[in-house]
């Protein structure tokens, strides 16, 4: 492979985080070979490439279709509407956002895309709009086999709805789930579908939609082949509410680290309701935290205790859920958000701007992929980097300026960037992919679901029952 020398006014990193001397990076065989001293800087600055550490690769953005402002358990409900989509092109619309949003790394929690193909065939259509696009993913398989609707049986619900909303309601929620070996036996298949480079992780949705038998049986299959696990936990009130009601020695998060599931190769999405003794047993078993600010604002379901995770030595790292705060898989803007709320209040500084450029580049990278290395910027690690425009990003250009972080974590967003570069390979350009004409895809999907959409017009009209349904389950009359 060619050498490429790229010259830069400075660079941003996790050691030290800012810097405005002037230097040269060497890249070659997908590595940074070597960083020198420039004495002719462009305007770019580099820094390491962002990672995505929890996401679904859902295919469009969930307002377009009246989810926005639901909360999360009828938000889910809502994705239903869509049709079945090919799943080639439903990967490569999201994760082609994912890119030009500056994440060269991506979480694929799958949970299907409603295609008509088996988990695998959408597994692999997955791998391919990776591969085709540039971005290093990861892909959680999901795992669930209980209460489809709400924490707990789904008749009560069903039983509050019209005749007709209710068969719409149940005809959707009342397929069986395969039995435990099946489910653990699917993710063997899906990692075999991938091909080269490409992991397959375990993916239970949470402890409140799988069994005992289920979370069991995921660990000691992680024990057995070090295989990562990738599950949501404690990501809305009611699912805090459910966990404090379950009949487990110590809580529910104790019983987890009791059955093994608790460990380094473990990411846990959310914990918007994690209690400090539970971020403790986390920190103390070397798990991941992937928070997602966006997601839980979107969704109502809270602000998660990102300050507390850090005291409680978590490692932490960032994730947009497929629902950034604009909808458009912004990588840049999502970190910048995530400082916000979480830095500390007047001269008080909970979470430093190097800790957060960590959490954005490092952290989540093992999660993601299985193996430590990469989000820095030294010789010999992966040449996965976002290069920005700093004749935009400064577009004032003062005479008494300020450092380049600063300006990133004051206004950076994805129209700043210039290159994301994932493995020494140009994935996007000046705000267009290399790999795919993402325009055309996107056209291609917006085409197809309009033409399928048509057969969800019953469980459109089911929904508004079934969150009058929802809302009289979760806040009973007479509920403070």
């Amino acid at each position: 492979m060619t050498a490429r020398r790229m010259s830069c006014l400075g660079a941003l990193c996790t050691d030290g985080f800012g810097s405005r001397d002037p230097l040269a990076l060497i890249l070659e065989g997908g590595r940074i070979a070597s960083m020198e001293r420039s004495a002719a800087p462009s305007a770019l600055l580099a820094m390491p490439a962002l990672v995505n550490a929890h996401d679904h690769a859902r295919p469009l953005r969930a307002s377009s279709f009246g989810a926005a402002g639901k909360p999360l358990e009828l938000w889910l409900a809502y994705l239903s509407l869509l049709p079945p989509i090919d799943p080639y092109l439903a990967a490569a619309a999201s994760l082609g956002r994912s890119a030009l949003g500056g994440a060269a790394t991506v979480m694929v929690h799958h949970t299907r895309f409603r295609s008509f193909a088996s988990v695998s065939e959408e597994a692999a259509a997955t791998a391919r709009a990776a591969r085709d696009i540039g971005v290093r993913i990861g892909v959680a398989v999901a795992l669930r086999d209980r209460n489809p609707l709400v924490y707990g049986p789904s008749d009560p619900i069903l039983a509050a709805l019209p005749p007709g909303p209710r068969a719409e309601i149940a005809g959707r929620v009342s397929t069986p789930a395969p039995d435990v070996p099946t489910q653990i036996r699917l993710v063997d298949e899906v990692d075999a579908a991938l091909g080269e480079g490409i992991r397959a992780q375990y993916g239970p949705t949470g402890p409140q939609w799988c069994s005992d038998e289920l979370l069991i049986a995921v660990a000691e299959a992680s024990a057995l082949t070090g295989r990562r696990v990738h599950m949501h936990l404690l990501e809305s009130r009611y699912q805090r509410e459910w966990a404090d009601h379950q009949e487990k020695s110590g809580g529910l998060v104790r019983w987890l680290a009791d059955i093994g599931l608790l460990s380094p190769r473990l990411t846990l999405a959310h914990c918007t309701y994690a209690r400090p003794d539970e971020l403790e047993l986390i920190a103390m078993s070397g798990a991941t935290i992937a928070v997602n600010t966006s997601s839980n604002l979107q969704i109502r379901s809270g602000i998660a205790p990102v300050a507390a995770m850090v005291r409680a030595g978590c490692r932490v790292a960032l994730g947009l859920d497929g629902l950034g705060l604009d909808e458009d898989d912004d990588a840049l803007r999502e970190m910048r958000l995530a400082h916000l709320l979480h830095r500390g209040w007047g001269f008080e500084e909970t979470l430093g701007d190097a800790e957060i450029l960590a959490m954005a580049v490092r952290n989540g990278r093992p999660a993601v992929l299985g193996e430590e290395g990469g989000g820095r910027l030294a010789e010999g690690e992966p040449a996965d980097l976002l290069l920005l425009d700093m004749d935009r990003l400064d577009e004032d250009r003062l005479p008494i300026a300020p450092e380049p972080g600063g300006l990133l974590l004051a206004r950076g967003t994805r129209h700043h960037i210039a290159e994301v570069i994932v493995g020494g390979r140009s994935i996007a350009l000046n705000g267009r992919l290399t790999g795919i004409d993402h325009g055309a895809v996107t056209r291609e999907l917006l085409a197809a679901v309009r033409h399928g959409m048509g057969s969800s017009r019953d469980l459109a009209a089911a929904l508004p029952h079934l969150e009058a349904a929802m809302a009289r389950h979760f806040h009973p009359p007479g509920c403070c």
